[in-house]
């Protein structure tokens, strides 16, 4: 790659969250801490639906693939970011870069697709409840599963090819915590119209067309829900989508937030900081929302962790996350 003054491109500079020495140790506590909490919490859910018999169903099946994903997501981009601080090095390779912008495409998309079917799982199992297992059928659930990823795989791989063809600048400072696509874009000599256009296409197209998917379908499940004759029944109803309501509102709340506040304020120190929240905080939150909501996610968790962690587990989980909403 030839940048425009000659000289190859070897790695860029990620200036993270904060440049003051006092709160890296900060920094790298809380991280570490949230990123073994994402790793520990996503990988109980998983655990627990595979062991669970009553749980391998269409719905279980997208959650156990939802934390999967969400394990894959925060991994792209926080494990390095603590081998920087712990390092005292702000050094990622081209090559790294390059992959960590694919890898983390890939995930995000697929966060995106796999919210949107679980909302298609929803209004099936609620609007058609009589029809459900014949028409989510796993040949069904395998094939919509393996559309996301390819849907996802061929969109991170166009914008890494994109972005490959760009030449560089000596001015090779990422003020992010990883390398994200629109901050590298605006490092870039060569022109850009290209990628931007793809970029801004995409944005719209793949947050557009879900969420107007999963408002669709919402607004049909609440029509049946209202049709619902008793108040226990309604209840009953909602409360089989309202664990996946309140996840599809924290990722579609703080993504959108972030980029259209940066979009205003075009500040990069604060979209950096505010990215946290759809990256970090929201795959971390997911297995919180699921296990504390869901009355057949904790019967699994304490038939595979055994009755005697019971306790524990629920004041390991409420510590957490009271320590979340405290840095709120």
């Amino acid at each position: 790659m030839e940048p425009g003054n000659g000289t190859q491109i070897s790695e860029f500079l990620l200036l993270g969250l904060s440049q003051a020495l006092e709160l890296q140790p900060l920094i790298f506590g809380l991280f570490l801490s949230m990123y073994l909490v994402t790793v520990f919490g996503n990988l109980l859910i998983i655990l627990a639906i595979s062991s669970d018999s009553h749980l391998h169903t269409p719905m279980y099946f997208f959650l156990s693939n939802l934390s999967l994903v969400d394990i894959c997501f925060t991994s792209t981009t926080v494990p390095k970011m603590l081998v920087n601080i712990q390092t005292q090095s702000k050094v990622i390779t081209y090559e790294g870069c390059i992959t960590q912008m694919y890898f983390f495409i890939l995930f995000a998309d697929l966060d995106n697709f796999i919210l949107t079917v679980m909302a298609y799982d929803r209004f099936v199992a609620i609007c058609h409840p009589l029809h459900y297992m014949v028409i989510m059928n796993p040949r069904l659930c395998g094939l919509l599963v393996l559309l996301s990823w390819i849907m996802s795989v061929l969109i991170s791989l166009l914008h890494s090819l994109m972005v490959l063809r760009l030449s560089f600048c000596s001015d090779l400072e990422i003020p992010h915590f990883f390398c994200e696509l629109n901050q590298v874009l605006q490092l870039a000599c060569s022109d850009t119209f290209l990628n931007n256009i793809l970029l801004y296409f995409l944005i719209v197209l793949l947050a557009g067309g879900p969420l107007v998917g999963i408002l669709y379908s919402y607004s049909k499940i609440v029509s049946c829900i209202c049709a619902i004759p008793s108040a226990q029944g309604k209840y009953k109803a909602f409360s089989t989508c309202a664990s996946h309501l309140s996840v599809v509102s924290l990722f579609y709340g703080t993504s959108l937030g972030v980029y259209l506040s940066s979009a205003a304020t075009q500040n990069a120190h604060s979209s950096a900081t505010a990215s946290v929240m759809y990256t970090v905080a929201t795959p971390m939150l997911n297995p919180f929302i699921y296990s504390l909501r869901n009355n057949d996610i904790k019967r699994a968790l304490e038939r595979f962790l055994g009755s005697g962690v019971k306790n524990y587990l629920q004041s390991f989980m409420h510590f957490f996350l009271t320590i979340f909403l405290f840095w709120l």
